[in-house]
């Protein structure tokens, strides 16, 4: 009996599993959640200062920085990066796959 994944790539594997959108949304939460961080740390920011910037409470920081809460909405995430003086920048990139018609 031949394994039917020998030699295929872990992307195939997500894909054939109908996970593959399901584990790049979390992945790039994580790296959102990672750079939200990482400009709080460098601009000494703190939540409750994030927070008070972004009009909003101390809980929604804490969903936003949560790297396993996948609820950050395009507009939280606009509100955080402008209150730490960035943009956010979302855009399609052609995927390798053709999409079905």
């Amino acid at each position: 009996m031949t394994n039917p994944h020998i030699g295929s790539g872990f992307d195939d594997f997500l894909t054939e599993q109908k996970l593959a959108e399901e584990v790049s949304a979390a992945a790039l939460k994580r790296v959102i959640a990672w750079q939200i961080a990482e400009a709080m740390k460098n601009q000494n920011v703190t939540k409750k200062i994030l927070a008070e910037r972004m009009h909003t409470s101390r809980t929604a920081v804490d969903r936003a920085l949560d790297q396993n809460d996948p609820g950050m909405t395009l507009a939280t995430l606009a509100s955080a990066a402008r209150a730490l003086g960035q943009r956010v920048e979302v855009r399609l990139i052609p995927d390798q796959i053709p999409a079905h018609p």
